[in-house]
């Protein structure tokens, strides 16, 4: 247990000193000696710590020899920098391949003075053969600063192996020293992650990726007319079912048995451009319970559907229906004109909204779908994922653990994927992306996580290693972030940090002034309060828009899997769990605990525990009653101080994870093991009965709660209700008395004889509760008609 106490002060956010931006050393192509920090800080990667890397780029050979034996020739080409060893692929029969491939050895790891390229030829039963190689020193390596143009490849003659003299052909080189700036570093093979070989190779790149564009679908379906069951005599009780690739809507049932049935429901769907799937509907007959009889059915592409951008009415069309039922007989007068049932609909793609695919809690863009309707960006965000420390062991390889770590950054419709670095408990990634900011209250989402899916590793997901969140309201302008985050999960067996994660975060301000203009605005587009779904639609179309951007990034290339997109995209947050609803709870505590140490300080004023600071209150309150036009003021200046006196203690860092907020730190094994349980549950039957009895006690409890806040507001309404005419009669001619009073009384009086009555002295108080509130409690409610 000691040993989990002392990390406490671990799971903070730290402070860290990276040295950022570009260091270009005196030499290569820049001339001189040393190493010298550039003046101006670079625009693309000032936000990383420089890394070296040597490239080769292999393009291709020609004129290869053959093998003597086969009279073929299979090359390869082999990059070998000390222990290091870099491979193309092969080709079969082939004397003038071409490659084209680029590889990056680091320059912390290069341990030798010279870089070897070899030409072999591929050997199905005995070792490779050699047919040449081409050998360059270090030294002479030119250095080459973007945004400098490439390096040009140029033609190197092969030499034997032993001796200088040079064989048959020749291949196409470019060698050169560069940093994580250059363009060929996401396409190249990476000497971090040399183990990996094959297929596993796109696994590990650095790669961008957009989600696809989602538009909501309402389909308004009023009415149908000559739909006809199987059984004629009996008239059919008909409902429209509508799908949209995995999602599936009805309406409710058309109330009379007719064949012209109404409906007037709108069904709403989520759709991804470019609009593969169709909008499928049939009508059906209620036969019973559980049966069903299809009458009608028509499928419909999206693109003939109307594009709203705001919330005039779309005009309504008709469709025929292709009928259900023609039997053997009937199957000649398929092709004969017959007059076919119809569907009445109105149908539009809806371009005012923001499709939600995440937790509006953590929001991270709220433009509408139309492209027209899109504001200028007010920021621009730029991170730079540095490089994560402490990792712990995801998986074991060879009897060890290890972890091949990436991570990935979502902000509006880019994610991005950093690259794998194999192996290692403290990758360091050094890469830098930007997003355009359309309005600062969005929330940027990185996570951290084990790449599964290397060669022959056949563990079915990634895992996660955590997760952070910044909010970009809590940014100041144009300043550099250097910190450290914690990255906690929370598992079964309990909170675990599983490393840290550090990033260098800058959001920079374009314009001022619409940053300003957009506090005042609504965050969502105004179609969604001109025209809102209910909660249960926001839910459902939340989810189908999660599923969609999930299959769509899965279908990428390397893919962005489907546990990494739920994880970032909170897949699971409405579940139920013990330990969310404490933590809420105690933020609700926490929220009053200013006004309860508020009212404690007024009622030792009024008890005169402290008599200089009674008094005090006394010289304000004669001073506001003389004065009345000074209580605003008073007040607005109060809180203007007191803003001026918290900036000293304003946050310095960016918001992180918060184990205490979260109630992660003091939670039960059993809530934990709860809220890890599947859903349906797959728990034993007493564990279930266990955690449902404490469930229906904690229900309990809020619903007593829920039931006083009730009552309250009902006796409220009673004071002028009559349903108790005594205390209405009473409370009416009190009301008349006091309107005459203060009509013949001065304001200032009234006001004055309160707050004297209101701070007397402890001697002239009772301990037994005042009159109103007496007569308050003595008032009905309406938990007397509870059953």
């Amino acid at each position: 247990m000691g040993s989990q106490a002392a990390p406490k002060e671990d799971y903070k956010l730290k402070d860290t000193k990276p040295q950022l931006g570009e260091r270009w050393p005196h030499g290569g192509l820049r001339g001189g000696g040393g190493w010298i920090s550039s003046e101006r800080a670079t625009s693309t990667y000032d936000l990383v710590e420089q890394m070296f890397y040597l490239y080769v780029r292999v393009v291709k050979a020609k004129n290869l020899p053959t093998n003597p034996v086969t009279g073929n020739c299979d090359p390869y080409v082999e990059v070998k920098l000390g222990n290091y060893k870099g491979k193309t692929k092969h080709f079969e029969k082939k004397t003038n391949p071409e490659w084209n491939q680029v590889f990056a050895f680091s320059k912390e790891k290069i341990q030798s003075s010279v870089v070897e390229v070899y030409v072999r030829d591929r050997e199905m039963v005995s070792r490779d053969d050699y047919i040449g190689k081409v050998v360059f020193d270090m030294n002479e390596v030119p250095t080459r600063v973007p945004p400098d143009s490439p390096l040009a490849p140029q033609w190197y003659r092969l030499e034997d192996r032993h001796s200088d003299a040079k064989v048959r052909g020749e291949v196409m080189l470019a060698v050169w020293m560069g940093t994580q700036a250059d363009e060929a570093f996401p396409e190249a093979w990476h000497s971090d992650a040399a183990s990996v070989h094959g297929e596993g190779v796109y696994n590990i790149r650095s790669k961008v990726y957009v989600s696809p564009k989602l538009w909501y679908l309402r389909v308004n379906v009023i009415e149908a007319q000559d739909v006809e069951p199987r059984d004629r005599s009996q008239p059919p009780q008909a409902f429209v079912k509508a799908q949209v690739g995995n999602q599936v809507l009805k309406t409710k049932l058309c109330q009379t048995k007719t064949t012209n049935p109404m409906w007037n429901e709108d069904l709403l769907f989520v759709a991804a451009e470019p609009f593969e799937e169709h909008l499928v509907l049939t009508v059906e007959n209620k036969i019973g319970a559980a049966k069903d009889e299809e009458m009608g059915k028509i499928t419909l592409s999206l693109n003939i559907f109307e594009r709203r951008l705001d919330h005039r009415p779309v005009h309504s069309r008709w469709f025929n229906l292709e009928r259900f039922g023609f039997g053997v007989l009937e199957g000649d007068k398929r092709h004969e004109l017959k007059f076919s049932s119809r569907i009445h609909l109105r149908v539009c793609l809806e371009g005012a909204y923001h499709v939600l695919d995440e937790s509006t809690m953590y929001i991270s863009d709220v433009r509408p779908t139309a492209r027209q309707l899109w504001k200028q960006p007010i920021g621009i965000l730029e991170v730079g994922i540095l490089s994560a420390q402490g990792l712990l062991p995801m998986k074991t390889k060879d009897g060890r653990g290890t972890t091949d770590a990436y991570c990935v950054a979502k902000y509006g419709q880019k994610w991005v994927r950093t690259r794998t670095i194999t192996e290692s408990f403290n990758p360091k990634w050094n890469e830098q992306y930007t997003w355009e900011v359309y309005d600062p209250c969005t929330v940027i989402t990185l996570g951290v996580f084990d790449n599964c899916h290397l060669g022959g590793n056949d563990k079915p997901a990634d895992s996660r290693i955590g997760k952070v969140r910044i909010r970009l309201s809590t940014l100041e302008m144009d300043r550099i972030y250097t910190n450290s985050y914690p990255l906690l999960v929370l598992q079964p067996s309990g909170l675990k940090k599983m490393g840290e994660l550090q990033l260098a975060v800058r959001f920079t301000c374009l314009s001022l002034a619409n940053i300003i203009y957009l506090y005042g605005h609504p965050l969502l587009p105004k179609m969604h309060y001109l025209h809102p779904f209910t909660v249960n639609q926001l839910d459902s179309l939340r989810y189908q828009a999660m599923t969609i951007v999930a299959v769509s990034l899965g279908r990428a290339d390397p893919p962005l899997r489907k546990e990494v997109v739920e994880y970032m995209l909170d897949v699971d947050s409405h579940m139920w769990s013990m330990r969310r609803s404490k933590a809420n709870f105690f933020r609700i505590v926490s929220l009053f605990s200013g006004v309860i140490s508020m009212s404690k300080w007024l009622g030792e004023v009024c008890h005169w525990k402290n008599p200089v600071t009674t008094i005090l209150v006394h010289v304000l309150f004669f001073i506001l009653i003389c004065y009345p036009e000074l209580i605003l003021p008073t007040i607005f200046l109060y809180m203007f101080l007191i803003g001026i006196w918290n900036f000293r203690f304003r946050p310095r860092h960016p918001p992180h994870m918060d184990t205490k907020l979260s109630w992660a730190e003091a939670v039960h094994p059993d809530e934990l093991d709860e809220e890890f349980d599947t859903f349906p549950t797959s728990k034993l039957q007493d564990v279930v009965r266990m955690r449902y009895d404490r469930l229906r006690s904690v229900a309990g409890r809020i619903q007593t709660v829920v039931g006083d806040i009730a009552t309250q507001g009902e006796r409220f309404q009673a004071l002028l209700s009559w349903r108790d005419p005594r205390a209405t009669s009473m409370f009416v001619i009190f009301c008349l008395i006091v309107a005459v009073l203060l009509y013949v009384t001065p304001f200032q009086m009234i006001a004055l004889l309160a707050g004297i009555f209101w701070l007397r002295h402890p001697r002239f108080r009772s301990k037994l509760p005042s009159v109103p509130s007496n007569f308050f409690r003595r008032l009905p409610s309406c938990a007397d008609s509870m059953l």
